[in-house]
């Protein structure tokens, strides 16, 4: 059997017919716009194409501005407008999301430009490009660690910079997603019972992060680390490795003797000084 379809103006909808009109409306202004950027393309005045440029970068149409601005590069460069045309084709790349390009023409802004009213913003912008390519927590942070030291070379290099709250603040957020990623790596060691590498990871979060407000729980956390640790070794090796719960214990007393998880943390020293009583007591009863 087939079915045929035939269409029929009275179905189409008040909704409907709006949509398509509006569709139509900005594929036609679509095309104007092309055809309009063509002809100041083709121009051989190159201060109406500067002049265009300008516009197309002051509407934000930054695609278009983009490309003339590469087009009268040549054109201009060594004059007094080169330096305007330069910083507002950097921003081109950087409004289109293009940051590994940004941030080299931020940089190279700053190399050509070194004595312009400009070259504290450019430092700073070359900084941020990165935090802006900086990923999702799970991924590798490179970024984010590029983005750490641009940005306090920046406050080491412009001390009285109105800028530097903001990069401090910026400082702190990636710090804050370093150490998340860390944290994570060692929740999943604890997690797949991998609980020599936790506490070893769990130490490190301490040392990475000396100000984390989370430093008490991470000390625990390499005590219940290598508590685990022993439980399942060995018998030959359970008492040395409950020595070590008991080494950690009192480093977490030395460092923070004002945590509300001391108490937790007195319970693994108080059953690992009953278990290694209890392992030589069984080693005396055996040579016994």
């Amino acid at each position: 059997m087939i079915f045929s379809f035939h269409f029929c103006p009275k179905q189409l909808t008040l909704h409907t017919f709006m949509r398509i009109t509006a569709a139509l409306i900005i594929i036609s202004f679509g095309f104007t716009a092309c055809s309009g950027f063509n002809k100041v393309q083709k121009s051989k005045d190159y201060e109406y194409k500067l002049k265009m440029a300008d516009q197309y970068y002051e509407n934000k149409k930054y695609n278009f501005a983009q490309q003339l601005y590469e087009e009268l590069f040549p054109i201009y460069k060594g004059t007094d407008r080169f330096e305007d045309l330069y910083y507002k084709y950097a921003f081109c790349n950087y409004y289109l999301r293009d940051y590994l390009s940004a941030e080299n023409l931020f940089k190279s802004f700053v190399e050509v430009f070194p004595n312009s009213k400009r070259s504290e913003e450019m430092d700073y912008m070359r900084a941020y490009t990165y935090f802006k390519q900086s990923p999702k927590v799970e991924l590798d942070q490179t970024n984010t660690t590029k983005t750490i030291g641009f940005m306090q070379t920046f406050i080491n290099t412009h001390p009285g910079s109105a800028r530097n709250k903001e990069a401090t603040e910026i400082i702190d957020k990636c710090r804050t997603k370093m150490e998340l990623k860390e944290l994570k790596s060692a929740e999943l060691y604890f997690n797949l019972g991998h609980y020599k590498a936790s506490a070893i990871a769990y130490a490190n979060l301490m040392n990475n992060f000396p100000d984390s407000d989370k430093s008490d729980q991470y000390k625990l956390q390499v005590i219940k680390s290598y508590f685990e640790y022993a439980v399942l070794s060995i018998e030959d090796k359970k008492e040395e490795r409950f020595e070590q719960v008991i080494t950690e214990y009192h480093d977490f007393v030395d460092r923070y003797p004002e945590s509300k998880l001391m108490k937790e943390a007195e319970r693994y020293f108080t059953i690992s000084q009953t278990n290694i009583k209890n392992l030589k007591n069984e080693q005396i009863k055996k040579a016994a």
